[in-house]
This record gives C-alpha cells, structure tokens and sequence, in this order.
C-alpha cells in the first residue's frame, strides 16, 4: 500500500498554534502519516510569487510514490489555484480547499495574489478530487461569491454559521476534516 502524505497549506496570516490546520497536523502525525506544514514567508503581507516557489519546494519534500491530500485554508486556496492553473499533470490525489476568499473582492495585504484563476477543468487534471467547503456566512466569502467556486463544476459543502472557518470561529479542533482526509472513499463521495 502507497504512504500518504498531506500538504497543509495556511492562508493569510498563518494559522497560529490553535487553528485546525495546526491541529490537523498534530493529529495526522500522531497516526505515523507523512506531513508538511510550512510556513509561508510574510504571511501577513505575502508576495504571491515567493508562496509560489515556497510551496514548489514543499512539493519537492513529498516522494512521488505517496498518495498526496493537500488541505488549504483561506488564501492558501488562491495559492492552489495559481499553482494549479500552472501544472499539467496530476499531482494530488485529494485537495481540500477550505473557506477560499471571494475571488471579487481585492485583499489589500494580497493583491498580487489576484486576478484568481478559476478554471474547473485545469483543477480536475492536478488532482483526481477536489472539494470546496464553505460557510453560509464567512465575512470574506459570501454566498454569491461562493457560488463562483460552485461554477467549476466541483464538489462543494456549505456548512451552516461556520464563519471564516478559523480560530475566531471555534474551529480549533475539527475531527470530520481528520476523519475526510484519512477516508479517501469519503472525499469520493462529495464527486
């Protein structure tokens, strides 16, 4: 049986010691799977470019052998987004993109971060499943501009009051997103 490995990425500002993704982590750890969990340079004000060949070297660090999830949070989703609309080939077998921020309204501390570049298909050729999770009322991503990720053609949950989906939200531990990255059938099921 192939190793797993997961890719945790963090959005603006990082994620702190109490986010989910931080617990994520711990607990994926704790279970002998293979992680990395960067830091991104100047997270609270990030050049897109240098996240870029940030995230290319965290990549290198994950055999090729390994079946990869890689689960993002915020603006670590536009970094998958630019990373992806890039490749052509398939690297993830899983991607979790968790509370993207509205692809319309520019982040001051990230504009290089925008134009955000949403095509469905170019997504569905670097990971063979792809969720997006959203929040009926995420101050960053309401549901109208959410409804542009639903236009990719992918699966897509909207949790009820989860907020941003952070730490300012009560979430710091969250066992369904532990038991939806070790659960490959379930992932699956949102396709």
């Amino acid at each position: 049986m192939d190793q797993q490995s997961f890719l945790i990425i963090h959005g603006l500002g990082g994620s702190g010691p109490d986010h989910w993704q931080s617990w994520l982590a711990k607990e994926l750890i704790k279970r002998n799977n293979h992680v990395i969990y960067p830091t991104f340079t100047n997270y609270n004000l990030p050049n897109k470019d240098i996240w870029l060949e940030e995230l290319s070297n965290a990549l290198r660090m994950i055999p090729e052998e390994n079946n990869l999830t890689i689960i993002t949070h915020s603006l670590g989703c536009f970094l998958w987004l630019h990373y992806a609309s890039k490749q052509n080939k398939q690297i993830a077998n899983q991607v979790i993109l968790v509370a993207p921020p509205s692809p319309n309204h520019i982040l001051t501390e990230a504009k290089s971060f925008f134009p955000v570049p949403l095509v469905g298909n170019q997504l569905k050729k670097v990971a063979e499943h792809t969720l997006f999770i959203h929040s009926t009322n995420d101050p960053y991503c309401g549901l109208k501009d959410s409804s542009t990720y639903a236009n990719l053609g992918l699966p897509a949950i909207t949790l009820p009051n989860a907020g941003h989906i952070n730490t300012q939200s009560g979430h710091s531990e969250w066992p369904w997103m532990l038991e939806l990255c070790l659960s490959q059938e379930k992932l699956s099921l949102y396709a």
